[in-house]
């Protein structure tokens, strides 16, 4: 039992003090700024909890963030870098869009899963471009997806801008038609039916990881490429299908986004989702479970932005401020470890390739 609690409090001390520290720092800043420390977290919590609606309106928040950092947390467990996640989530936000208008007469029971499916197997396609890339070029995910990502908002605007542009009378923004009700997702109560469905990602991404020969494969890639290998693991394969996984996951983010909260794609109201992503994977500690509660945290800072705005009187920028100071704290531990593994297996790499140059002299 002990051994069990140390090993959670392992798990939670960094996001939590990071959370804390973060804080901390930003009740200081609010000082400084005049503002009052205390009535401004109040003001965000009512914004975030204060009511069912607000409430509704988090999860609402957390459900995209949820399913991004999944996919940046997933592709992490491989040993990848997926800075791709807005990209995907793009994708899959004007793909459901596209089915979600263009498809008329089915019922919601078939309408609503079809354009989800579409969406995530677009961001899912996205995602399998950096994998290929990396498998049979070499080219660093990092680099790919993020040039990838603005490739996926240059075409996702001429679509909304072109030919699948709203073409209601007196329509002069780019944005497609809004999603028929068939396709739309409600709630249960005040719980967003996409936000149980991102509950359910991490409950089978957990599963997938830990409880299955490929999530073993992802894992053993992740730990040491170079061992996997020798133990006959397909590494290529596992590489590409990480990536694939993963940006359904977040191309599942955006349909949910499309179909439950913006009710159409229209470019920028999911901008940054998928780069929030990062933060919610590092401050979950790139575990599946993890992520629920890291996603709900800067979903209910975001819903309750407003409210410390104009109950406070505090900048909502502040917000963003506290999100970099999370991320700062957070991702300090967890990127230097994985520098450090990175060079680890390079120097692994140069002990090999000597090795085998000597043998053959």
């Amino acid at each position: 039992m002990q051994a069990l609690l140390n090993r959670i409090w392992r798990a939670v001390s960094v996001p939590l003090f990071a959370v804390i520290l973060a804080g901390l720092i930003g009740a200081v800043i609010l000082l400084v700024s005049g503002a009052d420390p205390i009535a401004s977290y109040a003001a965000l919590a009512r914004g975030a909890f204060g009511s069912e609606l607000t409430i509704q309106r988090t999860l609402e928040k957390a459900t995209p963030l949820m399913l991004s950092g999944l996919a940046v947390a997933f592709a992490f467990k491989a040993g990848l870098f997926n800075i791709g996640a807005q990209g995907q989530l793009l994708f899959g936000a004007i793909v459901s869009a596209w089915l979600g208008f263009s498809i008329h007469g089915l019922p919601w029971y078939l309408h609503a899963p079809l354009a989800l499916l579409g969406g995530a197997v677009a961001g899912g396609l996205f995602g399998a471009i950096p994998g290929a890339l990396k498998t049979y070029t070499g080219a660093h995910e990092v680099i790919t997806t993020i040039m990838l990502n603005f490739v996926a908002i240059n075409i996702t605007d001429y679509l909304a801008d072109g030919p699948w542009k709203d073409p209601a009378p007196g329509n002069i923004v780019a944005r497609t038609p809004a999603v028929l009700q068939s396709a739309r997702l409600e709630e249960i109560w005040i719980i967003p039916i996409g936000f149980l469905i991102a509950i359910l990602c991490a409950a089978g991404a957990w599963w997938l990881l830990w409880k299955t020969t490929t999530g073993f494969e992802i894992r053993t890639v992740g730990l040491n490429p170079h061992a996997a290998r020798y133990a006959g693991i397909k590494v290529s394969r596992t590489v590409i299908l990480t990536m694939v996984i993963s940006g359904l996951l977040a191309g599942l983010g955006g349909s949910i986004e499309t179909q439950a909260v913006v009710g159409r794609f229209q470019p920028g109201f999911n901008a940054g989702l998928g780069f929030d992503g990062i933060m919610i994977a590092l401050l979950g500690k790139t575990h599946p479970f993890g992520v629920i509660p890291a996603a709900l945290l800067v979903g209910a800072m975001k819903a309750g932005a407003n409210q410390m705005q104009f109950s406070a009187g505090v900048p909502a920028e502040i917000i963003d401020v506290i999100q970099a100071l999370i991320l700062f704290f957070v991702a300090a531990e967890i990127i230097i470890r994985w520098l450090i593994r990175q060079q680890a297996l390079e120097g692994e790499e140069q002990i090999t390739l000597s090795s085998g140059w000597g043998a053959q002299g």
